[in-house]
Parts: structure tokens; C-alpha cells; sequence
């Protein structure tokens, strides 16, 4: 090979063609460092018959620089790069960054100099050192990665190592991993465990591609079912990527994962130190990483000899890529399994309705499991009606709710009030003019977190510190909050049940494995009487002396023009119920409601699952909703308010007329603004046999739009904001 088709990592770029100097071999696949003007980048050789480019002669060509120590992309991963690309409609140089995730592993150094604290607080201790050494703690990384830790610059760190409160540690960043060992605790299955269990190890041993449904309810032992599927890629010497759809979750199933094979998986998830990924990436490249258990991003690593693919919670909506490339893990998973000829399995307790129709249609084969394990039984769920059984003024605990904590506390059991909204509460008025905070980079609300007295947006992150007095009227002490958070539920715990231990569960305070382990501990421990917690709860964690599940307002999902809102629901609130009795010990679920008659609550109350499945099914039949039609999303934004606004006209005035495609807007989409940009939406509906890719591609590239402007186009959609 004189001369090699390159697709840089460069978003702008298509692919390039390079002379392949005298001594240098490649192949597709090989990772390489090219030249381009007077950088230098890393890329990847493609066939040049699967991607087209401007062909220049032979004396045109400039050299390739290197070529990387490590095994090529395979054929499988590199059409999985075109495919996502082609069907999200991205460039496929994004695309191809997910699988290059980590450039340090490219390098073929075995050591890196990372710091930690040592524990001597420094004379001059500034509060920036202060906020430093305590965010910190126990970690340990780069000097870059403990800055961003502790929200400090890099010279506070290395004014800390000259202090000496900060020391440099030596890593070595190559050791191999221990291999699991698929003897040593084998489970004990029940009958219908054994049968899909077999059911699993056998397509192993097939070596081809087989997608499943593993639909089983709660508690019913999935997690211990595909183990012994991926038992038998481990005997075989073949790879496992387990996707999961939390960082949190990583961790209680590590603990399984270890209890079960003797050791602990690969882990991949954002929470990573650079040397913790560059070690993992090349274990992945060279084969020696046997397990995989990670994020949606786990889904592009190069594995060198696929055996099988997991996807756990398949259902979950955090599968779903909502900025870059929006793919969903879920759907990619499955072509990926496909491309590499290997089973995949999707397990859910609430299975998507995607997923559902996918299996009614015989694409994919559904095993069930429809009991609990062993002696456990599914929890009683009762609705409480809000209009017939209000809280006090003021507070947001039903009497009936609140006398069921009581009488768990005194059984010694353990109680989980559900909410999923993070923070103290949603809103915060000055009851003397009604002046609003909203955060000056979106159109949202600023949301009070009293546990560190901020006011912070969910969406772009901007923080504040809640003023004394009101910025438009300068009333002082009249800000007041409107609707509970988990925090402001926990604060009425503490009233109520002053002597209860009690825990706060959501994304900011169980932001690592870690803090997800210490959670789990002390559950079991029997330290914490009640937990108060979001979605974060709601799913993968085991506590047998768990009883009461109270979910405090189950219509909070259901308002809005989403819909997937009565599935999605319907899927939260049946997973946090899971939660309850999963030991000996009977369960029960309170559900507090102001419409008890609602399709979703009834439903959950009645236990008619499949009645409420085939309601929401045909209600997308006759609306041609997925799965039965397509949707795409046109997403225009600038920072110019009248730029946006044109080039969303502009686009829609062009939108062909296609048969069985409907297009709708431009209208501002619901968070019409976010992180400083105006954002407008158009909605393209199409019939399910119509290629809608191909029509947006033709479509948006006939166009042109100010250089201000991004346009995103996120195919099948689950946001609509």
C-alpha cells in the first residue's frame, strides 16, 4: 500500500489521501498521525471504496508521520462508525472520536505522575486551598483532573504539591487485569431462571447474531441469568460489554459482578482518571479486557474479539445521546451485536414499547421471567387520592403516607420517598412583587439547593447564591420557595420524624461509584431508616429490609406534549416500587396522586401491565407514532435571536414535499433558550417505510445559514424541549 484514504479526527474535514512512506505498513484500521498544514493529527486508514474524496496524484501526496503500536479498528467497529454517522446523521469523524476516546492510550508510556492529598494542611491555608484540600479528599489524578475536581485553577494545585499538602504518586498504567473466573460461584437458579439461562449460553456458543428480550419484573434475578451467559464468553476467551445507564449503578453492580466471578469488570464511565482510561482502552484494543461494564460510550471501544453485548435497564431514556452525536445506546448495541455477529440481550423490568413491538414482531425473542426470586413477592401498590387525603398546609406528606413511615419506623424497617426532582424547591419568588428567578442563559427557572445554598439551572449549570434581598423590588427576606424538592421533602422528615436517619440519593450527592458504594453500605448496615431520592434510586439497587416505597407526586411526569410521558411514568414508577420487599419481608407502595383514575395510575394499581402496554401501543398505531412512523427533530440555534428565527423559516419554507412526510414549524422550541442561544424546532413525521434520512440530508444540504447558526438534526427523538 503506497497511498491511504485517512479519516482525520477534524468534524470539518472529509476524508484525505497520504502517501504511505518506504518501511511503513497499515491496513484499514490502522491508527496513524498525519500531517495537515503545519499540525499534526491523529486519524484512522480507511477503504478508500467506502469513502469518497477528491483524488490528487501521487506527487500531491504528503506523507503519513506514524503509525501506532496497536491493533487496527476491526471491520465490524469501523462499519458500526459509518452506520451511526449515516442514520444520526453526523459526521462520521465524530463518530469515530467515541472509539479513539482516549489519546494518552495511544502513547506506549507505562507510568504517569499523578498527586493526592497527604493530609498536612499548609500555614498559609487560603479559602481556595481550603476548597481544594476538602473537595479532594481521597481522590486521586492529574493536576488538571483535581482542579476541575475541586473548581480551582491548576496553580492553587501546584501551590499545594510545593506546600506539601499535595504529594506526586508514580502509577504504572499497563498492569493486566485479573481475569474473572466464570467457577468460581456459580448461582442457584430457579426453573425459569435455568431455562433462559440456557437459552443465553447457547446463542454464546452459536457465535451469531441473536437479539433477545429479557423482560422480567423486578427482582425476578436478570443480573444472575445473563451472568451465566457471560460465564460462557468468558470460558470461549471471547469479550462481554455490559451497558449500563448510570454512573451510580456501576457500583452495586461491581459488588454482584466480583460476589459472582471473583473479581472486579473493566469499568468505563466519565467518572474515569485519564490513566484509569488509557489502561482500559488498551486492555479493550489487545483483547486482555474480558468484561466491560460501562456507560453508553463503552458501546464504540475497540473490542478485539467481541462475544457478547448486555444492555441492563434497556429501557431507560439515558441511553438516548442528547448533544454531539445523538444516538441511542440501546439501538446502536443491537447493530453493533449484528455487525459483529453476537447475541445481544436487552433487559428490562419495564421493557420499551419499541423494544415490546420489536419482540411482538419476531425480530427479537422474548424470555420472560415473571416471578420474583425465591420467597419474594411483589409489592402491594395503593393509590392515595390528594383531593380526599391532602397534606397540611405546607407540607407535602399525605396523613395516610406519613403513618405508614411510622408504623416501618417502629418495625425497624426501611422506608424510600420518591421524588424526582432534585434541589429544595423548583421555584423561588419574592412574595412582595412576584419577581421570578430565571437563569440568564435559559429559559428555566433557577432552582434552590439549600444543602449548599445555591440557586442553580439544570440545564446550562449557571450558579448564584440566593440573594438577601429581591433584586427588583430589593425587599429583603421575601423570597420564598414554590413546590417541593427532595431536599425540602427531607426537611419535612426531619420535622415529622426527628430521631429517623435519613439519607438524600440524587446526582449531586451520589456523583461517583464511590459515593455510591458508601450509600450502599450503609443501607445494609441498617444506618439510614429513610431515604429520600430521585430517578437515581429507582433502579439496581437491592435492599432487603426496604418495605415501604412512597412515591409523593406521580403526576409530575405526566404533563407535557412528550409521548413517551405516561410509558416513561408508568416505567419510573414501577421500578422505584420494585425497590419494595425484595427479602422476606413483604413490600407495599403508596402512590400519591391527584388523579387516581388516570390510565397510568390505575394501571399500576390494578397490576394490569399488559393492559396498560396495549392501551399506549395502539394510541402510537393510530397516531403513526414510533414504533409504527419516524420523527425527526430540526433543532436551529444562534446567539442571535433574529438569525435563529430566519434560518429557521428559511428551512422551512424549503421543506420538500415528500408523500407520507409531514413537516411541522418552525415554532421556538419549549426551552427556547439554553446556554446563551435562541433555539427553534421543526418536527419531520414520516411514514415508517420512508428512508427520512436521506430526504433531511437532500434537503438541509441544498441550504446555507450564517455562520452563527447550528443546525442539529436528532433523529428518532426523545426530547422535545
Amino acid at each position: 500500500m503506497t497511498r491511504a484514504r485517512i479519516l482525520l479526527l477534524n468534524a470539518a474535514l472529509g476524508p484525505l489521501d497520504y502517501r504511505v512512506p518506504r518501511g511503513m505498513s497499515v491496513e484499514p484500521g490502522s491508527i496513524v498521525v498525519a500531517p495537515l498544514g503545519p499540525r499534526q493529527m491523529i486519524g484512522v486508514v480507511w477503504e478508500p471504496d467506502r469513502l469518497e474524496t477528491e483524488e490528487v496524484g501521487d506527487n500531491r501526496l504528503r506523507p503519513l508521520l506514524q503509525v501506532y503500536d496497536l491493533p487496527p479498528l476491526g471491520e465490524p467497529l469501523r462499519r458500526l462508525i459509518e452506520w451511526t454517522a449515516d442514520y444520526y446523521l453526523s459526521p462520521i469523524a465524530a463518530v469515530l472520536r467515541m472509539a479513539l476516546a482516549s489519546s494518552s492510550a495511544l502513547d506506549g508510556a507505562r507510568t504517569v505522575t499523578e498527586y493526592r492529598a497527604t493530609g498536612l494542611v499548609p500555614e498559609r491555608l487560603t479559602p481556595q486551598r481550603a476548597q481544594a484540600l476538602e473537595r479532594i479528599g481521597e481522590r486521586q489524578g492529574l493536576v488538571r483532573e483535581l482542579a476541575l475536581a475541586a473548581g480551582v485553577s491548576d496553580g492553587v494545585i501546584r501551590g499545594l504539591v510545593k506546600a506539601d499538602a499535595i504529594e506526586a504518586v508514580e502509577v504504572s498504567i499497563d498492569d493486566p487485569y485479573p481475569p474473572p473466573d466464570p467457577n468460581h460461584a456459580p448461582p442457584h437458579l430457579e426453573e425459569a431462571q435455568a431455562d433462559a439461562a440456557r437459552e443465553f449460553v447457547d446463542a454464546v456458543r452459536n457465535a451469531a447474531f441473536a437479539p433477545f428480550l429479557l423482560d422480567g419484573v423486578t427482582g425476578s434475578g436478570k443480573t444472575e441469568v445473563y451472568f451465566e451467559a457471560v460465564a460462557e464468553a468468558v470460558r470461549q476467551g471471547r469479550q462481554t460489554l455490559v451497558l449500563l445507564p448510570e454512573i451510580a449503578l456501576t457500583e452495586p453492580f461491581l459488588k454482584r459482578f466480583t460476589a459472582r466471578f471473583g473479581c472486579e469488570p473493566v469499568a468505563w464511565h466519565s467518572g474515569l482518571r485519564q490513566s484509569q482510561r488509557r489502561r482500559a482502552w488498551r486492555a479493550i484494543a489487545t483483547g486482555d479486557a474480558q468484561v466491560v461494564v460501562g456507560a453508553r460510550s463503552a458501546l464504540f471501544l475497540p473490542y478485539r474479539n467481541l462475544g457478547l453485548i448486555v444492555v441492563d435497564e434497556a429501557h431507560e431514556t439515558s441511553f438516548k445521546q442528547e448533544e454531539g452525536v445523538q444516538y441511542h445506546a440501546r439501538d446502536v448495541a443491537v447493530m453493533r451485536a449484528k455487525l459483529e455477529q453476537v447475541p445481544v440481550i436487552l433487559a428490562s423490568a419495564t421493557p420499551a414499547i419499541e423494544s415490546r413491538q420489536m419482540a411482538e414482531i419476531g425480530v427479537y425473542k422474548e424470555v420472560r421471567l415473571p416471578d420474583r426470586y425465591g420467597a419474594a413477592e411483589m409489592p402491594d401498590i395503593a393509590a392515595i387520592d390528594l383531593i380526599q387525603d391532602p397534606p397540611p398546609r405546607g407540607r407535602w406528606l399525605a396523613p395516610t403516607l406519613v403513618r405508614e413511615i411510622e408504623a416501618n419506623l417502629e418495625a425497624g424497617e426501611q422506608t424510600l420517598l420518591f421524588l424526582n426532582r432534585r434541589g429544595y424547591a423548583p421555584l423561588t419568588l419574592c412574595r412582595a412583587c412576584g419577581h421570578r428567578f430565571q437563569c440568564p442563559n435559559c429559559t428555566a427557572w433557577m432552582v434552590e439547593h439549600r444543602l449548599v445554598s445555591r440557586l442553580a439551572c439544570h440545564h446550562c449549570g449557571h450558579m448564584m447564591p440566593p440573594p438577601r434581598a429581591c433584586p427588583e423590588c430589593k425587599e429583603e427576606d421575601s423570597l420564598v420557595p414554590c413546590g417541593p424538592g427532595v431536599e425540602r421533602i427531607a426537611d419535612e422528615v426531619k420535622a415529622l420524624f426527628p430521631d429517623a436517619r435519613t439519607a438524600i440519593v440524587t446526582s449531586d450527592t451520589i456523583w461517583s461509584p464511590a459515593k455510591a458504594a458508601e450509600f450502599v453500605g450503609r443501607m445494609e448496615a441498617g444506618q439510614i431508616d429513610i431515604v429520600i431520592g430521585t430517578q437515581l434510586v429507582t433502579k439496581g439497587y437491592h435492599f432487603p429490609n426496604l418495605t415501604l416505597v412512597g412515591v409523593v407526586d406521580a403526576d409530575l411526569g405526566l404533563s407535557g406534549g412528550d409521548l413517551r410521558a405516561a410509558e416513561r411514568s408508568f416505567q419510573q414508577i414501577m421500578q422505584v416500587s420494585g425497590r419494595a420487599g425484595r427479602g422476606e419481608k413483604p413490600g407495599r407502595v403508596l402512590v400519591q396522586t391527584h388523579e387516581p383514575t388516570a390510565p397510568v395510575i390505575s394501571a399500576l394499581v390494578s397490576g394490569d401491565v399488559e393492559g396498560f402496554y396495549e392501551a399506549e401501543t395502539e394510541a402510537r398505531r393510530e397516531a403513526a407514532m414510533p414504533p409504527f412512523g419516524r420523527l425527526a427533530g430540526i433543532i436551529i440555534s444562534s446567539e442571535d435571536l433574529s438569525e435563529a428565527t430566519e434560518t429557521a423559516r428559511a428551512i422551512g419554507r424549503s421543506a420538500p414535499r415528500v408523500e407520507n412526510m409531514a413537516v411541522f414549524g418552525p415554532a421556538p422550541a419549549p426551552l427556547a433558550m439554553l446556554r446563551g442561544r435562541h433555539r427553534q424546532r421543526l418536527l419531520v413525521h414520516a411514514a415508517r417505510s420512508l428512508d427520512v434520512q436521506e430526504v433531511i440530508r437532500e434537503w438541509l444540504g441544498k441550504l446555507q445559514w450564517p455562520r452563527g447558526v447550528r443546525v442539529a438534526v436528532d433523529v428518532d427523538p426523545y426530547s422535545f424541549l
